[in-house]
């Protein structure tokens, strides 16, 4: 009688630790507060890269062709 009432309370607390481990890791799984900041890597006017969030980004869908590129960035001084 009490072998039996050993293996059946030893099952309960194995299957309640289970529960409860699998539940943390699930919970832990969906409420993961950390999210990576993305930036967009953009060259200025002058010539230096600058990382802008995408988010203040207006997206126009024209591309520019390279010799617009060359003519728009400013050349350097030099000394």
């Amino acid at each position: 009688m009490e072998q039996q009432q050993n293996t059946s309370s030893r099952k309960k607390f194995v299957l309640w630790g289970l529960g409860i481990i699998s539940s943390v890791t699930a919970l832990k799984l969906l409420f993961n507060g950390k999210k990576k900041k993305t930036t967009v890597k953009m060259l200025t006017e002058d010539g230096k890269l600058v990382e802008v969030d995408p988010d203040l980004i207006k997206k126009s869908g024209k591309k520019i062709s390279n010799k617009e590129i060359l003519t728009w960035v400013k050349n350097k001084p030099t000394l």
